[in-house]
């Protein structure tokens, strides 16, 4: 494998198994586990994280540990330790973070599956700026232990493939009690479109087309968060204090850069986020209790430049995708079709929490429907 800034650490896939990238923030026994940090460059576990052995007991066979954004906060994937994860579909384009090595071994063809983490969207943007498709599942739903914490009740593991069918087989290993869907339950989904204004006019006509494949699909106004992140950043200083004090010489500035702006904030601030949070997910809840599913643009735009920057590119970048982490519901990025500078634009199918299978469900057809039209809509 000759890509540089994809892989970690590579290693030799046994027997016949789908091979499997690991984002290198699962612990893997026997293997060389850095969470993207120069802080842990010559880690090496004991244990392997729960959602990985379920994976191989299941067959899948890793052939390398991911290259990520360090510590899994930022959406470039740019390492300075390890090398900026290139995009493989567009030279000079970010990748997409965190789990940016995990979605450029799927669109070079690295890997036949790969397994990711998201708390803000780090399978949903890097799923999105590599044309490839990625699942948030519900909160909780698949097992996080054994995986390094960015902000824990944000936290999600989950499925990146290059179909929404190998995000589904990895689920069945993954949660192999996830309830099955019936076509006949299909037949009549209520769906909501939201925030497709305030797209690049391209992405927009991407997902508006893919999303008129839903007969009877309706405009839903709904609102984004108020100030939340606040809470995420408390929960990631909790992780880092006594990590950052002994080792801020090998932090990446991005990285140290969030931190201390997170160690600055006063629990006031916080407090108040977290209120923000509950008022938030009861909103929702309301305004979607008569839908079944809502599809959204991903990002905004298509993949931007490398080189600007996280700090400078992260609030656009996860304008879209945070709200759903807030809320913990499960959501499936699923590329519908090129737009600007003929990069893929992407889609986001959102469910209730729990409504995981559903959403997995109702995403193959419209991805059936989406490729019959040649990345334009066809119908369900």
């Amino acid at each position: 494998m000759t890509l540089p800034g994809v892989f970690i650490t590579e290693t030799a896939p046994a027997g016949d198994g789908t091979t499997l990238a690991v984002k290198d923030l699962f612990d893997t026994a026997g293997v060389r586990t850095t969470y993207g940090s120069a802080v842990f460059a010559d880690h090496v576990p004991d244990a392997t994280a729960e959602a990985v052995a379920r994976l191989e007991r299941a067959g899948y066979a890793s052939v390398g540990k991911a290259n990520l954004h360090e510590f899994a906060w930022g959406i470039t994937s740019e390492n300075p330790h390890y090398g900026w994860v290139p995009n493989p579909l567009a030279e000079g384009r970010i990748a997409g973070g965190s789990s940016g090595g995990c979605a450029a071994a799927l669109a070079a063809g690295l890997a036949d599956a790969a397994l990711g983490t998201d708390s803000a969207g780090s399978i949903r943007i890097p799923a999105a700026c590599c044309g490839v498709t990625g699942f948030k599942p519900t909160h909780g739903l698949v097992p996080i232990e054994g995986c390094f914490p960015l902000a824990r009740s944000f936290d999600h593991a989950g499925p990146m493939a290059r179909d929404v069918a190998g995000c589904a087989r990895m689920m069945e290993a993954l949660t192999p009690d996830l309830d099955a869907v019936t076509l006949d339950s299909l037949a009549d989904l209520r769906v909501g479109v939201a925030w497709t204004d305030r797209a690049d006019p391209l992405v927009r006509e991407r997902v508006e087309a893919a999303a008129a494949a839903f007969p009877g699909a309706r405009a839903l106004d709904l609102p984004l968060p108020g100030v939340v992140y606040p809470a995420f950043s408390r929960e990631a200083a909790e992780v880092h204090g006594e990590l950052f004090r002994a080792h801020r010489d090998l932090y990446g500035e991005n990285v140290a850069t969030k931190l201390e702006r997170a160690f600055a904030l006063s629990d006031d601030e916080v407090d108040a986020a977290w209120a923000e949070r509950d008022r938030y997910r009861e909103q929702i809840a309301a305004l979607t209790e008569d839908v079944d599913l809502v599809v959204c643009p991903t990002l905004e735009m298509v993949a931007p430049p490398a080189g600007v920057g996280d700090l400078a590119l992260r609030e656009r970048v996860i304008l879209l995708t945070f709200p759903w982490s807030v809320v913990g519901a499960p959501v499936l990025a699923l590329p519908c079709g090129p737009a600007e500078l003929g990069l893929p634009a992407s889609l986001q199918l959102v469910g209730r929490p729990g409504d995981d299978a559903l959403v997995l469900a109702a995403g193959a057809l419209l991805e059936r429907a989406i490729a019959s039209r040649g990345g334009a809509s066809g119908t369900l």
